[in-house]
Parts: C-alpha cells; sequence; structure tokens
C-alpha cells in the first residue's frame, strides 16, 4: 500500500468527519451535506483574524477535528489548546495536527470544564457550540469568567428575523406586545430534533445572540458574517452574578 492509500485508509477508518479537512491533499469528507464545510464559511470571516498570531495563545473550544486549530497554526500562533467533549473528533484532531506537523494540545474537556485550564488566552474560538448546549448563558459566562483574556471570535446558528430592534431599558409589566415586535430578542428551544440532531437544543435570532453576549460581559467589535461575532472581554452586566465553581 502507498503513502496515498495508507492515508485514505486512515482517514476512512476515523468517519464519520463533520469537518473536511485537507490533509495532505486527501479530503476527509468531501460529501458533507453543507459543502466544502467549514471551509467556505470561514473564507466570509477570516479577515477579522490577524494574519499573524504570532506570540498569542489560542484555545479553541468545541474544536471537533481541529479545523480552526489548525488554520490559527498557519497564522503562526504560538500555543494552540482545542478542547472538545467528543473523544471521536478528539482522535481526528489528533491525527491531523500530526499529519500536518503541527504543535497543537488537545484536551478532553467541556466548555463547562475551562475553570480546570487557569490560564487566560489572548484569543478564545467558540465556533459552532452555543446551540448544542443544555445551559447557554453558563457557558459564556464561564468563558467571560476563566478563560477570555483579550478577543474572542464566536459564531452560532441562527433562525428567525435577522432585524434587531431598537429596544427600551425597561417595560410595563403590562406590555405584552414588545414579544411580538419583529427584533426582539427570541430564543427557540427544540425538544425534538433538529436537522436531525438531538443536541441542537436552543436556536436564537440575531437580536437574542447580540444581547445574549453583551450581557455576558462581551463587546461586539465585529459582525463580519451574519452568525459570527468578533467580541472582547468587558464588564459582566451588573445584575449577573459571577459563575459558579464547577471543577
Amino acid at each position: 500500500m502507498n503513502e496515498k492509500a495508507r492515508l485514505e485508509s486512515d482517514i476512512a477508518a476515523l468517519r464519520p468527519w463533520f469537518h473536511n479537512l485537507r490533509i495532505k491533499g486527501v479530503q476527509t469528507a468531501p460529501d458533507h451535506f453543507l459543502g466544502d464545510y467549514p471551509s467556505f464559511k470561514w473564507a466570509h470571516f477570516q479577515q477579522v483574524v490577524p494574519e499573524d498570531l504570532r506570540g498569542c495563545s489560542v484555545l479553541d473550544v468545541g474544536c471537533n477535528a481541529g479545523f480552526y486549530s489548525l488554520e490559527m497554526k498557519k497564522r503562526n500562533a504560538g500555543r494552540v489548546v482545542g478542547i472538545d467533549s467528543d473523544p471521536h473528533y478528539l482522535r481526528q484532531a489528533e491525527f491531523a495536527a500530526r499529519q500536518t506537523g503541527e504543535d497543537i494540545e488537545f484536551k478532553l474537556m467541556s466548555v463547562y470544564e475551562v475553570e480546570k485550564l487557569k490560564e487566560r488566552f489572548d484569543l478564545v474560538l467558540f465556533m459552532g457550540v452555543l446551540y448544542h448546549l443544555r445551559h447557554p448563558l453558563l457557558a459564556l459566562d464561564l468563558l467571560h469568567e476563566h478563560v477570555v483574556g483579550g478577543q474572542m471570535l464566536f459564531q452560532c446558528m441562527q433562525r428567525g428575523e435577522e432585524e434587531v430592534a431598537a429596544l427600551s431599558e425597561n417595560y410595563d409589566f403590562f406590555n405584552t406586545t414588545i414579544f411580538e415586535q419583529r427584533g426582539f430578542p427570541k430564543v427557540y428551544f427544540m425538544e425534538g430534533r433538529y436537522a436531525g440532531d438531538p443536541t441542537n437544543w436552543f436556536i436564537p435570532n440575531k437580536a437574542a445572540v447580540e444581547a445574549m453576549l453583551r450581557s455576558a460581559g462581551f463587546v461586539i467589535r465585529a459582525n463580519p458574517e451574519r452568525e459570527v461575532y468578533l467580541v472582547e472581554h468587558g464588564s459582566r452586566h451588573p445584575m449577573a452574578e459571577p459563575p459558579p465553581s464547577l471543577c
């Protein structure tokens, strides 16, 4: 068996892949239902990440097979740590890093355990994770409290209106019409499945994504693509208590 055939066999043994990586010319998920994912999505917002991350530390939360971790290494990032709660995805990520010769540290860990890292990172990636979580605001609070030292690149599936309404600071108890207003923050709860996935729990509209980020203490700096935000560590909402220690 030649080298390419061996590589193809190893990639096949690690199926199914959700990230379509290109490892020495071989694609890991060429028939992905979303297309060339996540490369085609990355192409729309990669400009908000500096081309040279030399000296920067990066944490990739919910790293899956490591697409974004590898992209950060391509931009000369220093220490890159990828965490995921799925051992299968971590095996894929470790395989991809070995094949590409990149020094990336991968850990079996959920977002609720980030306190264990005891480190703040220059850049945190939190891409495509929030809507899979039973406790999304807790996750944002924990990231703000423990690991986001500078900026966070955030992506979340959105459904519903794309408008963002201008809201007042307070509303009367008997004013119920605001909840029907287009652009009011709304989060849809999926008790069953969405797109065949039983972990698609909470799906916000655009206004809710932005409100949740602000509430957790993040300052929105850029929205380069509909679902993607670059945010900075800021001050938490005055009525949002610090998250509990879960570790």
